[in-house]
């Protein structure tokens, strides 16, 4: 039963690492960039969460949907200021501006609320655990609603980018970014759409990292932020069931590293188990290789 609890608790980590993946992934997959100023996208919008619904009494779904347009205002600013003027640049200068970003929102964060750890108040603690077995297991609220929501925004995420004009211009743009403008499709736009779809989910999976682990600081989205982009590179980066698919494996692995084997090595065994598998696969679990055009 400790076993099956502690199962669980890896599903509900791994699907908060899910959420954060597919933003990579989308980015990735569509500009052909790594945006590593997004896990600190998240740590603004569990701030708006904190002082919305924690401090100022909000209804949480309210504070959770202004923490999304918030980060999407956040991560199109974003992409129009830092990233876009790069667009032809080498890879190396947009990934340095990205580290550059992802510390200008720390300190910025930090100018603001101060370093000092706050105590956030769940969204979720409305709702009331699971009791199963005759009480020998018991499942948190926030457990189920993190779980549930990860598979269904990538359900809808699916079929958005499979079933939608604004989704097949995203697959035009990745296949070939210069055909499809010449097809008449606007990649700005598309970009962008991509930036704010990634940092509105950033929103949601900081409000669920923040009412599962209710610490919250200018570096929270930070340690997630890099494990989420381990997730999206272990399921095959520019994946949608790939990020899915590697978030919840991170969690599992994580979890059950820190029960059966160690608190402090579980990290190491994350990237570990990263290494093994981009050595067998390096496209990873779901990744298509892809032919590159000299």
């Amino acid at each position: 039963m400790q076993f099956l609890s502690y199962l669980i608790n890896g599903i509900s980590l791994g699907s908060v690492y899910a959420l954060i993946a597919l933003g990579y992934t989308m980015v990735y997959g569509i500009a052909k960039m790594l945006n590593f100023a997004h896990g600190d996208v998240i740590m603004i919008g569990s701030y708006v969460v904190f002082f919305a619904f924690g401090s100022a009494g909000m209804n949480p779904v309210l504070a959770i949907v202004l923490s999304m347009v918030v980060c999407t205002v956040l991560g199109v600013t974003i992409e129009h200021v830092a990233y876009r003027p790069l667009r032809e640049a080498p890879s190396l200068a947009v990934l340095i501006t990205a580290i550059g970003v992802s510390y200008l929102l720390q300190q910025v964060a930090q100018l603001a609320w101060t370093s000092n750890p706050k105590s956030f108040t769940s969204v979720i603690s409305g709702l009331k655990p699971i009791s199963l077995f005759g009480g020998q297991l018991t499942i948190s609220a926030e457990t189920v609603v993190t779980i549930i929501a990860c598979i269904v925004i990538m359900v809808v995420l699916i079929w958005f980018v499979n079933n939608t004009p604004a989704g097949h211009a995203m697959l035009a743009v990745s296949e070939d970014r210069g055909a499809a403008q010449l097809m008449g499709v606007n990649v700005n736009a598309t970009i962008s759409l991509t930036f704010a779809i990634g940092s509105a989910l950033a929103a949601v999976a900081g409000a669920l990292l923040c009412s599962s682990y209710p610490t919250l600081q200018p570096t929270t989205g930070a340690m997630p932020g890099i494990k989420a982009f381990v997730a999206a590179v272990f399921g095959g980066i520019g994946s949608i069931p790939g990020a899915f698919l590697g978030g919840i494996l991170l969690g599992i692995i994580e979890n059950l590293s820190k029960a059966y084997i160690s608190t402090q090595l579980s990290d190491a065994i994350v990237f570990l188990v990263l290494v093994v598998v981009l050595i067998v696969k390096p496209t990873g679990l779901l990744g298509k290789k892809v032919n590159v055009k000299v």
